[in-house]
């Protein structure tokens, strides 16, 4: 009887022990993942780091009025351990209105440190706007800069309606509210309206590339036809400053702004607010290794990638013969 109460206190103590080592190691598991969540996180931009740094900063893919991405930026300009910003843009535009947000966050950022944009393939359209808030804009001899202008698209599907028996009916308060719609061809006060307002944004980003590239007359007209340049031919009319890549960039700062060469470079992540941020900075890195970019999981998330107005977005046009 004794040996069987021995053998009962013996096996309580030892799962009272198991208990307290299982529990030790969840801990422990627990307290790593967030310690280096949280190195990531810095590491990213995504938390404050330590010692003085390079920011950088991507913009790429369609662009939209993007929060996160210019609260990124105000944290940039926040940090006073980011003695400058590197912007890494990759994009063929996006709306007007995104895109200028986006240059009054730079503009901001520019006014407490130097801002240099580094081009990759594509600068055009709304993201030159946004390449225009830095103090000086590099592109590879390849990049695509330019395509300075705005536009807005429908579809007509009337024939189709039409050929398919469904009647289009609508009530409205006035002739021009929600015209030109693909219902109906477009009326010719319609037209009218769009034109004012594409040529007055046309004339903001126009006087916009004339104060900030200090182009004039002639040279201006060149620029501001809709054309994109390669990299070359954008340093030849002054809408870029310099080729090379992201070494040239970190060399002009240390010429021209004295920031050290070999700071390190930090990237700054928009918060999305999907994810605590060691497991969205994972998240982003798995995209990242498949080859997709830096904004391809905010948008399929949060609905950020539809237009929200005007668009200043370059694409070649494609011909479909029959």
């Amino acid at each position: 009887m004794t040996l069987e109460v021995d053998l009962i206190v013996d096996r309580r103590r030892l799962r009272r022990k198991l208990s307290f080592w299982r529990v030790l190691g969840v801990l422990t598991t627990a307290l790593a993942v967030i310690a280096l969540g949280a190195l990531a996180a810095g590491r990213t931009g995504l938390l404050p780091g330590t010692g003085n740094h390079v920011a950088r900063v991507a913009i790429s893919g369609f662009m939209t009025y993007d929060r996160p991405l210019i609260r990124a930026l105000e944290r940039v300009a926040d940090a006073e351990s980011a003695k400058a910003l590197i912007l890494q843009i990759d994009s063929p535009g996006g709306s007007v209105a995104g895109s200028e947000a986006l240059f009054a966050a730079i503009r901001r950022v520019a006014e407490k440190k130097p801002v240099v944009t580094v081009v990759g393939a594509l600068g055009a359209s709304g993201a030159y706007i946004a390449a225009m808030g830095s103090d000086h804009i590099v592109a590879a001899e390849t990049s695509l800069v330019g395509s300075v202008g705005v536009i807005v698209q429908w579809a007509d599907v009337e024939q189709l309606l039409r050929n398919i028996g469904v009647r289009f009916h609508e009530v409205k308060t006035s002739p021009l509210k929600a015209s030109p719609n693909p219902f109906e061809p477009p009326t010719e006060e319609a037209r009218a309206a769009l034109r004012a307002v594409i040529g007055d944004s046309y004339a903001w980003f126009t006087s916009l590339v004339q104060t900030r590239r200090r182009i004039e007359g002639e040279q201006l007209r060149n620029v501001t036809d809709g054309r994109v340049f390669t990299g070359r031919q954008a340093l030849e009319l002054r809408l870029v400053d310099q080729l090379g890549d992201e070494r040239t960039a970190v060399t002009w700062l240390e010429r021209e702004r004295r920031v050290p060469e070999k700071l390190e470079i930090r990237d700054y992540r928009p918060r999305r607010d999907r994810l605590p941020g060691f497991l969205d900075v994972a998240v982003a890195s798995i995209g990242e290794r498949i080859g997709l970019p830096a904004s391809w999981l905010p948008q399929l998330t949060s609905g950020e990638a539809r237009l929200d107005g005007l668009v200043s977005v370059w694409h070649p046009a494609m011909n479909v013969e029959r």
